[in-house]
């Protein structure tokens, strides 16, 4: 099953929303071989590269089913993974730049079926709109503006990958062992723009309707009909002299072209549905819960995801399991049910839980840390919360339950639509809310003003962060006068279009999406009650699904967090671009596109800072978002458990789960 985009895009952030179904007793750590982690948001799917399903908590309960090229470990550096592979430069020209993937022979499949390179295929057809659109799938980024239209529904197109490849970018070796990649030009990400495994030989079962694990024969010739497939649906037909129906060649072509097209389009429709389930029992189809990691998934119910060790967990391509686990059990909430913050730490302290990581509240922290079984710390993490306004139709396959296009206060890119968003940004009480959320959380009584997150392209914790704002400071000195200016400045601009506009006059609706978490309905109340002293009447509702409503266009603003999985030059592009795969606000600009196209080239240190400041002076001149504050990183977990790293990035705790041991 694909487990994460072809690119190191950011990650939509868990939101604390409940801790229930804590069932497992107290064991004694000297035999236990079972350990539990709790989540903070609620299982949406078994495919991260689905929009919408890019998820924290999806993230960490599939990321020991699988193992890839390579792995970010806890000082942020990439890991080539040799237990899978090996990859390296084969050539670089200006125009031509390519990169050879080599998988290890002998490695399997947790069914027993050889990995091979025609299990890497698939990354270029789930990234390259220019395969789907050549290989009859359509195009998932169409340049007019247009709808897309692609069977694939994959939120890995658009970005530096999608615009340095081509259809006929991936050269299978004849040994079918490795994989080279062509750009047109040098890419400054590209050991993180590696292909991924997915077992395709399940792929092709699942579109023939298999419903039980193949022979080793099958799985061969199903992994050719793929290969076949993959390649021959976008042949280019044969020329013909005369009517093409007389000519055996050109029919014989166009007859195996359509066969073609027929499976890509059978395996698409799976992959894009099947693993968007949230029940595994002893009746789930085995075809779905193949694995390539350290360890697979056994059962999954609205509480909880139990993880059993991959009986070819030394043969599958995973970083070797030293430690002496069997079982990952990681809880998450029932959906729509409410978190309990000191409940979770609480279980932590009676050892019904074995490791925490979240957004901490003082109440939880001080329950952390009174609590001396277990190791608590507070780190740097690569987690930030920030606000979206809605300017157009979501792009990335706008939510059949709302409406078809966006027409609230801030659509658009005129005067107006600009103004208003502008207004709407300046009330948000950043300051209150980075306070209420870091400093108080590990003094309640601080008086000090904790940092407020000036930059949505860098964090506090990266070295050019300083450099960056005072590229911005024209922005940072407006959004950080006191919140009494701010609003004044916000009304002048609500009155250019409403006169009257003041306290509780409500001229303007805001539709503002938001999870059910106590800390995201008391960021909204704020939000809310500052918008109200300028005539906007902010709605107080959360949306226990919200993932999914991300690129709803009937709200106007939303407010989560994101969280990098990764490090590099060009990751932030997906949010950004026009038609980006983590765009669903119909943010489309051809300046803003053109500054961060700027990111695909080499850049040194100077001009990576340039380019940094020149793309967010046109984010912030449209105001679109807004950041708020960088999470500080609260991790804790049973001190019997050896081996667990905080990692900043996503993520955090298991990263290394091949080493945690009791």
């Amino acid at each position: 099953m694909k487990k994460s985009l072809v690119k190191g895009v950011a990650l939509v952030a868990a939101s604390v929303l409940g801790i229930t179904g804590l069932s497992l007793a107290p064991a004694n750590a000297a035999t236990r071989s079972v350990v539990v982690v709790q989540e903070t948001n609620t299982l949406s799917g078994l495919n991260t590269a689905i929009p919408g399903k890019n998820l924290v908590t999806n993230v960490d309960v599939l990321y020991p089913t699988g193992a890839g090229f390579t792995y970010w470990n806890n000082k942020a550096q990439l890991v080539r993974n040799t237990a899978f592979g090996t990859f390296k430069i084969t050539k670089n020209e200006a125009h031509d730049f390519r990169v050879t993937y080599t998988i290890k022979k002998g490695l399997k499949w947790s069914d027993g079926t050889l990995i091979t390179g025609q299990d890497l295929l698939l990354s270029h057809a789930i990234s390259s709109s220019k395969w789907s659109v050549a290989a009859g799938m359509g195009d998932p980024s169409p340049a007019d503006g247009s709808d897309a239209t692609n069977k694939f529904d994959s939120a890995g197109y658009g970005g530096p990958y999608d615009d340095h490849t081509i259809a006929d970018s991936y050269d299978l070796s004849d040994d079918n062992y490795s994989v080279t990649v062509k750009y047109d030009s040098f890419q400054p990400d590209w050991q993180i723009f590696g292909p991924g495994p997915t077992d395709v030989a399940a792929l092709v079962a699942l579109a023939k309707g298999k419903k039980t694990l193949q022979t080793a024969r099958n799985n061969a010739a199903y992994k050719n009909l793929f290969e076949d497939a993959y390649y021959t649906s976008y042949d280019a037909l044969p020329a013909c002299d005369g009517p093409c129906a007389d000519d055996a060649d050109y029919q014989d072509a166009l007859d195996a072209r359509t066969a073609a097209r027929a499976l890509m389009t059978q395996v698409a429709k799976k992959w894009s549905t099947v693993w968007n389930i949230t029940s595994v029992t002893s009746n789930t189809n085995p075809l779905l819960l193949i694995s390539n990691g350290g360890f697979m998934i056994d059962t999954i119910n609205s509480t909880s995801a139990t993880l059993k060790r991959n009986p070819l967990a030394s043969v599958s391509g995973a970083p070797k399991v030293t430690g002496n686990i069997d079982t990952f059990v990681f809880k998450f909430p029932a959906s729509g049910s409410s978190f309990n913050d000191v409940a979770a730490a609480q279980a932590l302290a009676n050892k019904e839980i074995d490791a925490y990581s979240g957004a901490a509240n003082a109440a939880v922290w001080s329950t952390l840390k009174a609590n001396t079984a277990a190791t608590t710390i507070q780190a740097s993490s690569a987690t930030y919360e920030h606000l979206d306004i809605r300017t157009g139709t979501a792009n990335t396959g706008a939510n059949p339950d709302c409406a078809a296009t966006y027409t609230g206060p801030f659509a658009g890119e005129s005067q107006r639509a600009k103004d208003l968003r502008h207004a709407f940004l300046l009330v948000v009480p950043r300051q209150l809310i980075a306070n209420t959320y870091i400093g108080k959380v590990f003094d309640p009584n601080t008086t000090a003003n904790s940092a407020v997150l000036q930059s949505n392209l860098v964090l506090t914790t990266e070295g050019s962060y300083t450099k960056q704002v005072a590229g911005l400071k024209t922005y940072v000195d407006e959004f950080s006068k006191s919140q009494t200016d701010r609003n004044a400045l916000a009304l002048a601009l609500v009155r250019k279009y409403y006169p009257s506009a003041g306290v509780g006059t409500n001229n303007i609706d805001v539709s503002y999406l938001r999870s059910n978490a106590a800390r995201r309905a008391d960021i909204n109340l704020q939000i809310k009650l500052e918008a109200a002293k300028v005539g906007f009447n902010v709605t107080n509702v959360g949306n226990g699904g919200w993932p999914n409503y991300l690129d709803c266009n009937d709200y106007d603003v939303a407010d989560f967090a994101w969280s990098r999985s990764a490090i590099s030059q060009t990751g932030n592009n997906a949010n950004y671009i026009t038609l980006g795969g983590n765009n669903g606000y119909g943010w489309s600009d051809s300046a803003v596109d053109s500054a961060f196209n700027v990111f695909e080239g080499a850049l040194s240190a100077t001009e990576l800072v340039t380019a940094q400041v020149n793309a967010e002076k046109l984010l912030y001149s449209h105001y679109w978002s807004l950041p708020l504050y960088q999470w500080p990183g609260v991790a804790s977990w049973n001190s019997d458990l050896k081996g667990v790293l905080y990692n900043p990035l996503n993520p955090n705790l298991v990263w290394n789960y091949w080493s945690w041991t009791y």
